[in-house]
């Protein structure tokens, strides 16, 4: 089974990566392959150090690469794919039967609450450039840009994600009982 995510910032895509990889899913990202050429050319991993070189990689070998280059990674394994932000990615993804993609939702607040907390490098520093990036996000001008909402629109399940961590464990391990 090949799983992919998508949703919004701080939605708790990792934390779903991570329990999937807990029960033996390998784990990826289409932002790896970003993280891996950046650190190539030299530069930091900052969120718009990483939606430019995703633009960029999209625009030399096509808007579908990051996920192909997942797919060569995954032969036939079951595999947890994260940010996947372009309907190319998730169409270059189901060329494998088994693929299922999983929108992950959160109420704005809560979110900007989790990137807070976590604190992550490159997450914004204040709501207000919080909710700019996210709408940066949203809708692609081209087709190498990233579109949060016309990925989503393609999602075979969403899961609601403002309780707490147990009760998103519930969930998945629903998901993954009536999939396997």
């Amino acid at each position: 089974m090949l799983i992919g995510l998508t949703g919004r910032n701080a939605a708790g895509k990792t934390t779903v990566v991570n329990w999937f990889a807990d029960r033996g899913f390998k784990k990826g990202s289409c932002s790896d392959s970003i993280r891996t050429w950046l650190t190539k050319k030299g530069l930091d991993s900052t969120r718009e150090n990483l939606i430019q070189g995703g633009r960029d990689l999209r625009s030399m070998h096509g808007p579908g690469i990051l996920a192909e280059m997942l797919l060569e990674e995954f032969q036939g394994q079951n595999a947890i794919v994260d940010s996947i932000r372009t309907t190319a990615e998730v169409n270059a993804l189901r060329e494998r039967g088994d693929f299922y993609l999983i929108e992950i939702r959160a109420d704005q607040d809560v979110r900007w609450e989790r990137s807070r907390e976590r604190s992550r490098e490159g997450d914004p520093l204040t709501k207000a450039d919080f909710i700019d990036a996210e709408n940066e996000e949203l809708v692609s001008k081209d087709e190498v840009g990233q579109s949060l909402i016309a990925t989503a629109e393609l999602a075979d399940y969403v899961i609601e994600n403002d309780g707490d961590v147990e009760s998103l464990e519930l969930i998945l391990q629903a998901f993954l009982d009536s999939h396997l």
